[in-house]
């Protein structure tokens, strides 16, 4: 999923490291996970996916709950796995270990205390007409708050540990200090 970059100055999606770009790097690492990919956005073609395809928002210009309604949509599957388009540390272990839990729920999302991580989680494709009724309702609403009305099921954070590392696989780009900062990480100038 991809957004607005407002804070970036730039389309980050686009953003290089060694040739390859963050949407790429995120594309290749979920496709470990999961064989069907959609690109949501509304200048996804712009990334030039052959193949891939292309979702655009049905409300535009509403923030990333927005994208997760276009995506159940689309997918025609029961679930789907949502990654922002800004995680460079995509764990395709963690994002399986996420789907396995899914069934008997609508949302499986990893949380720290009351802090989410909804754009590394799982939705239900029964999630759409609670998601939709909010987005007629709010112009912009937070992805957590259609939560408390369908079935969600919370990994504690402290509970992946043992696939992933936290600090890692929720890192997201929205500065230029952030894009600074992965780019040390992902060729290994900072120790893990």
């Amino acid at each position: 999923m991809g957004g607005c970059s407002s804070r970036m100055g730039m389309n980050k999606a686009l953003l290089s490291c060694g040739g390859e770009r963050l949407l790429d790097r995120v594309v290749a690492r979920v496709r470990e996970a999961f064989p069907r990919v959609l690109l949501v956005g509304n200048q996804a073609e712009a990334y030039g996916y052959p193949g891939l395809p292309v979702v655009r928002d049905i409300f535009p210009g509403r923030g990333p709950l927005s994208g997760i309604h276009a995506a159940l949509s689309a997918a025609g599957t029961p679930y789907i796995f949502v990654v922002a388009c800004d995680m460079p540390f995509v764990d395709p272990a963690l994002a399986l270990h996420l789907a396995r839990q899914a069934p008997g729920h609508d949302v499986v999302v990893v949380r720290d205390g009351d802090k989410y991580e909804p754009l590394f989680a799982v939705y239900a494709r029964e999630c759409l007409p609670v998601i939709e009724s909010l987005l007629y309702r709010e112009k912009r609403p937070r992805v957590v708050d259609f939560f408390s009305a369908v079935r969600v099921k919370y990994i504690d954070q402290q509970d992946i540990t043992a696939i992933a590392d936290p600090r890692l696989v929720f890192f997201n780009v929205n500065t230029p200090g952030d894009w600074t900062e992965a780019l040390k990480l992902i060729n290994g100038a900072v120790k893990k």
